[in-house]
């Protein structure tokens, strides 16, 4: 078994940068969501179907790079990737402040804004599985899930708000991510193999992705990824349908909305021991039962309903994402937990990515409104809770027996 020499002791100190990086990754789904009709106005020359890719490519570019980060910081280490990433994420981040008014140029710099979001995301995931263990490490996977979910709605706010500046004004928050590597550089440290796991390649030992292992986790993930921001794209268009378009009203119902799935993720510490055989099947069927009553109030025009939907829809997705992280890499051994929480990651994000995509795909192919798309979605999930029940084995989520929450600096 790898194991990792116990010369520190890691703390809030080392988690708040980790948790407040891990949410530079919702950026590129949600800020630049409330501008949209102004990015069309920008590129008047260029295909409609096009210019949403300003807004999805980092998530895109996430899934492909993710499992290369993971390799870097793996053979690297964790904290020059990810301090690195912060940097050049900043510049690359704001770089439409700048650019021409090129279509080409700002897809470009996206794409290059999802490459270091892969980084950054990958590394985070990964520190926090080196430096806690068991019910702390499992506490952490909870609050990155609070922490991603509360400043998504926080982005989405201020999109709207900087927005109304101008199309380029909401690319400067990027630039935070200056703010959150400065402790970075004073309180992370490089986690180290002990001497035995250093030697363990060496002598032909090579480890591998666990990919045995990962199998079922990547595929429920890729899912859930999907299923998961279908709650925090799609509510929008349904309230539109029955006459709510007012950003200012629409902004304090995803507030709550957050609200849920944060206090369901806060709980996740205390609920790891049930194990995933009984928190992803209760997840998933939270976000059924939500998003079948968004498709059925939608039907009968009560927005009330739809909105009660939304909030029991996102109560399961604060329980389902630290379920899918805890689940996928808690158990995976130090010396493969980069590469590992790499290809966790590429999944997730691609399950992201792909969201709109099979919305619109689900609306065409079987002629229903938005509302009834995310009914479908629904009932994929119930499908999909009761089949993790069937299928994953029992036990509770916990690390693996290195002493994680010691580990040695460099």
């Amino acid at each position: 078994m790898t194991t990792v020499t116990p010369t520190r002791t890691a703390g809030t100190a080392q988690a708040l940068p980790l948790l407040f990086a891990s949410c530079l990754s919702v950026l590129g789904a949600v800020l630049l969501a409330p501008i949209i009709p102004q990015l069309f106005g920008a590129f008047p020359g260029v295909p409609q179907g096009l210019v949403p890719l300003i807004i999805s490519a980092p998530a895109l570019m996430i899934a492909v790079f993710a499992p290369f980060a993971g390799q870097i910081a793996d053979r690297v280490g964790r904290k020059n990737l990810l301090i690195g990433a912060m940097i050049v994420y900043a510049f690359v981040g704001t770089a439409p402040l700048w650019l021409p008014a090129e279509f080409s140029f700002i897809l470009v710099s996206r794409l290059l804004v999802g490459v270091c979001e892969a980084a950054i995301m990958t590394c985070c995931t990964t520190m926090i599985g080196d430096y806690f263990a068991g019910d702390r490490r499992n506490r952490y996977f909870g609050l990155q899930s609070v922490f991603t979910t509360i400043s998504a709605t926080i982005f989405l706010l201020v999109g709207g708000v900087l927005g109304a500046s101008g199309w380029r004004t909401p690319f400067l928050v990027y630039a935070l991510s200056l703010i959150i590597v400065i402790p970075m550089f004073f309180v992370l440290w490089e986690p180290k193999k002990s001497p035995e796991a250093m030697a363990a390649p060496m002598a032909g030992a090579k480890s591998r992705i666990p990919w045995r292992t990962l199998a079922l986790p990547l595929v429920v993930t890729l899912f859930g990824g999907f299923a998961f921001f279908v709650v925090l794209i799609e509510p929008p268009q349904v309230y539109a349908t029955l006459g709510l378009t007012d950003s200012a009203a629409i902004g304090p119902i995803s507030a709550v909305a957050s609200i849920a799935t944060a206090i369901v993720a806060f709980q996740f510490g205390r609920l790891a021991r049930r194990g995933a055989k009984v928190l992803l099947p209760i997840a998933l069927a939270a976000m059924a039962i939500g998003y079948v009553v968004v498709w059925v109030a939608a039907n009968v025009g009560s927005l009330p309903g739809v909105i009660a939907g939304v909030l029991i829809a996102s109560a399961g997705t604060g329980l389902l994402l630290p379920t899918l992280v805890g689940w996928s890499v808690g158990k995976i051994q130090f010396a493969e937990r980069g590469r590992a929480t790499g290809v966790w990651t590429s999944a997730f994000f691609l399950g992201q990515f792909l969201t709109p995509i099979l919305m619109l795909v689900i609306q065409g192919a079987l002629g229903v409104s938005v509302a009834g798309a995310v009914g479908v979605v629904g009932i994929a999930c119930a499908v999909a809770a009761i089949a993790l029940a069937l299928a994953v084995r029992p036990g509770p989520i916990v690390a693996t027996a290195e002493p994680a929450a010691s580990v040695a600096a460099v």
